[in-house]
């Protein structure tokens, strides 16, 4: 049977430092607390040993199938492992066949399947009626969103956890665990570290506990004896393993966020040279352009807005294009991005009026619906008035229900949007202004 196996069968120390490290416990796990916390549900559920169905969706080396161990153990059951990879139609009837006899013989088992959602949904489908009888309890790792990837029908029988890249501090703890560990770490070797060597490779991996031990591993390999019998790991060190820009930023990784503080301002201040030169440095000092990608998103909806409204389409579609041809092609389209958000015109009106409508969200009474505008798919929601008196706007002159409010009575005068006179947004508010000169004139007002 081709399931594969995180564990070697030989020597403990031929296994890499990650599998060596890998937690067993609650309380070895690290990171991960805002399910995992004392308290919290799956945690209460786990150390009691009452384990269910779940989808464990996040981040490359955030913990997914470390901790679908990890509730393997506390339950005692036995793990049938699937990759979605490498296994087929075969593997999984095997896995199947194995907890059938686990049953027979009172032990439960867990199916794990790794990147569940390279499944399609028929064979997705698969696992359904040995989840509903029992057979197995299924965990399933992803890194992309469950809702599109995987069938409804799999939802509904798992709990979707949400994973989140680990923190720089969590990184720092991890290695510094491995680095103390006689027994299943690195505590046997003699080693000293430079200044800020851990904390620059915290930073470095992006939350990837996985790649930060890999890391570090390689450092340990590399890494020349001093006269005392010592590793020396230094940041040049560092440097040539993780790549030469590394030590381009800080030590407190203050020179990181200055970097992309100044592209965000030199995009707002719409200076397609300094955001271009400021993006180069980070990519130059081993940023992952995706980070700048996503900020550039980000900008678009902030200081954009509907003042250009192809600005968000433009940095999506840069994303898109490097996650489709590479870094070589792709950063040539995310620095396209960079020059078409640098020149559009700005607004941050849409961004303004979200951040009010949210504020009186949180701090507003929650008035009801006005019965106009509820659904009413029953006699009784009818007879109760729902929906009475709706006007629909297609059936009006120019589609517009001049007089018409949408807001509850104790906000009808409330405004959120007001757009600039940038772009379409110039449009826009011209378009306002005259629906409201309709609304005034209307003798069909709604209330005031």
């Amino acid at each position: 049977m081709s399931n594969y196996s995180l564990d070697f069968s030989g020597d403990e120390d031929f296994r890499p430092l990650a599998a060596r490290m890998r937690p067993e416990t609650l309380e070895q796990y690290i990171g991960q607390q805002h399910i995992l916390s004392q308290g919290k549900p799956l945690r209460r559920a786990l150390e009691a040993g009452h384990i269910h169905s779940m989808i464990l969706w996040g981040p490359p080396g955030t913990g997914k199938t470390t901790l679908a161990e990890v509730a393997a153990n506390y339950a005692n059951a036995e793990v049938e492992r699937v990759s979605a990879v490498t296994s087929g139609v075969k593997e999984i009837r095997a896995a199947i066949e194995k907890a059938r006899e686990n049953k027979l013989g009172g032990r439960r088992t867990i199916l794990f399947v790794d990147e569940v959602h390279r499944f399609n949904k028929s064979q997705q489908d698969a696992f359904l009626p040995h989840i509903e009888d029992g057979t197995v309890t299924f965990i399933g790792a992803t890194t992309e969103n469950p809702s599109f990837e995987l069938n409804n029908a799999l939802l509904s029988r798992a709990r979707v956890y949400k994973l989140t890249s680990l923190s720089k501090e969590e990184i720092h703890l991890a290695l510094q665990q491995a680095i103390s560990d006689s027994e299943r770490g690195l505590g046997k070797i003699p080693a000293k570290f430079a200044d800020n060597v851990l904390e620059r490779l915290a930073e470095l991996v992006n939350g990837d506990a996985r790649m930060s031990l890999n890391y570090l591993e390689l450092l340990y390999d590399m890494a020349q004896e001093d006269d005392q019998g010592e590793k020396e790991v230094t940041l040049q060190l560092l440097a040539e393993v993780a790549g030469e820009k590394v030590s381009r930023f800080d030590n407190k990784g203050d020179i990181w966020y200055d970097l992309i503080s100044a592209v965000h301002k030199s995009i707002r201040g719409s200076n397609p040279d300094a955001a271009l030169y400021w993006s180069a440095r980070m990519i130059a000092a081993g940023c992952d352009p995706l980070y700048i990608a996503r900020r550039l998103l980000a900008i678009a909806s902030e200081d954009i807005g509907n003042a250009d409204p192809r600005a968000m389409q433009v940095a999506l579609s840069a994303w898109d294009c490097f996650t489709r041809v590479g870094p070589a092609e792709g950063e040539r389209a995310i620095a396209q991005a960079i020059v078409y958000l640098a020149c559009a015109p700005k607004s941050n009106a849409v961004y303004t009026a979200w951040k009010q409508a949210l504020r009186d969200a949180h701090n507003e009474p929650e008035y009801e619906v006005p019965p106009h505008l509820r659904n009413a798919p029953t006699n009784l929601m009818k007879d109760l008035g729902y929906g009475a008196e709706y006007r629909y706007a297609h059936d009006e002159p120019g589609a517009y229900a001049a007089g018409e409010r949408y807001l509850p009575p104790e906000m009808a005068q409330t405004r959120y949007y007001y757009p600039t006179n940038r772009g379409l947004e110039t449009k826009i508010g011209e378009k306002l202004d005259y629906l409201a000169s309709l609304d005034a004139k209307s003798p069909q007002k709604r209330y005031e």
